[in-house]
């Protein structure tokens, strides 16, 4: 292919038919295709030579395919995951998890933290980079989820504090399995309505059961709030991702079984966490 400049330019045009970031998906796409990071990239454009597969990334992208499914990754935290089709790609605004556990726990580590449904591992694993004292165990329903979980807890040196485990939380006594309280739980779950209208990027290539919570978008929170009580430790935190209208349904659903709640918004002034401590 022709010169790295004008072919990556040529690139973001065609991109932006798809894409609100099109030259960085661009760029992106082009240092996956080099083998490079994207700030070497930038750095030796002018010496650098476009390889013959560039060309099918970008057609892949113009498909509306996540660009974190085309180059098999997605930073997070600072830390980068290995993602695929079969886990939700982690998103900017469940940083706001992490940013919320530092701020509560800044005088005393948690010891113990457990992160219901944890896909990639991104919540678990970011946590624990920052919480040098503490284990985790990260639930999922999916086999192949887990996979890709254990394969980032590796990649990233913290197998020997982050465990996983293959578990539904629509399964009865599901809670049973554990032992210790958690001082934090983390909680991303499927809160999209089913009739949701959602962008084909998430609808045609993310993990529905990732996604979708019934009629109300409430399915998931309506079986994991109850069951807190019996993982969380007399003074846990519960910390959990919302859709940015549900706030007060499922803050409803928390004060209904005892729990104190506070929302917090993320960086676009939408509700985006609640924080549930038990009533003293």
């Amino acid at each position: 292919m022709g010169n790295a400049a004008a072919v990556l330019r040529d690139a973001a045009k065609q991109l932006e038919a798809v894409s609100d970031s099109a030259r960085l998906d661009a760029e992106l796409l082009l240092a996956h295709a080099l083998g490079i990071e994207r700030e070497k990239l930038l750095l030796d454009l002018p010496l650098l030579n476009v390889p013959a597969g560039f060309d099918d990334l970008v057609k892949r992208r113009l498909t509306a395919e996540p660009i974190a499914h085309i180059v098999g990754m997605r930073e997070f935290w600072g830390l980068e995951f290995h993602v695929s089709p079969d886990v939700l790609i982690p998103r900017p605004d469940s940083e706001l998890l992490i940013e919320e556990s530092l701020r509560l726990f800044s005088k005393k580590s948690p010891r113990h933290i457990l992160d219901l449904g944890t896909g990639s591992g991104a919540l678990l694993l970011s946590a624990l980079s920052e919480f040098e004292q503490a284990a985790g165990i990260g639930i999922d329903a999916s086999a192949k989820s887990l996979q890709i979980a254990h394969d980032n807890a590796d990649r990233l040196n913290l197998s020997d504090r982050g465990a996983f485990m293959l578990l539904s939380w629509a399964v009865d006594g599901w809670t049973e399995i554990f032992t210790a309280p958690f001082d934090l739980i983390l909680c991303n779950p499927p809160y999209v309505a089913a009739q949701a209208q959602l962008s084909s990027e998430v609808r045609d290539f993310e993990p529905h059961a990732a996604l979708f919570a019934g009629d109300q978008g409430l399915d998931d929170y309506r079986i994991i709030i109850p069951a807190l009580s019996k993982l969380m430790a007399q003074d846990g935190i519960a910390l959990l991702e919302i859709g940015f209208d549900q706030a007060k349904s499922v803050s409803e659903l928390a004060i209904d079984c005892g729990y104190h709640v506070d929302c917090k918004k993320d960086l676009g002034g939408n509700d985006r966490m609640l924080v549930l401590r038990a009533q003293k």
